[in-house]
């Protein structure tokens, strides 16, 4: 179970990350257009292209993870990436995160946990 859990956290990481820098890119890309320049500036963004080499990890991870677990067990674990989310809101965006998300956090986890056993 240890070995589950584990990988699924990293795999988490991964999504979380990816969606870190994806919200970095877009805050630095202007209005959407089908110009070149957008297109262009697209290309070098350097948040854009880290949010997707983080996705693609985490999709590698995850299709290991599916292909050699029972999907029952592994999905729900998947629910730590709110965990991730959360934190990356606080200390990345200084967010500021009201106690009932705490609270239904804690209350997916112990769903999670309830799950696993």
């Amino acid at each position: 179970m240890w070995k589950i859990a584990l990988l699924t956290t990293i795999q988490c990481l991964f999504f979380a990350a990816g969606q870190v820098f994806l919200k970095i890119a877009m805050s630095h890309i202007g209005k959407f257009g089908f110009t070149v320049t957008f297109f262009r500036g697209l290309l070098s963004n350097w948040s854009l292209l880290a949010s997707g080499l983080c996705m693609l990890t985490g999709t590698a991870l995850w299709l290991y993870i599916i292909k050699n677990f029972e999907l029952s067990v592994v999905y729900p674990l998947t629910s730590i990436c709110y965990l991730f989310g959360m934190f990356a809101a606080i200390f990345i965006f200084h967010e500021a995160v009201p106690a009932i998300r705490w609270v239904g956090f804690v209350l997916i986890m112990a769903g999670v946990i309830l799950m696993a056993k």
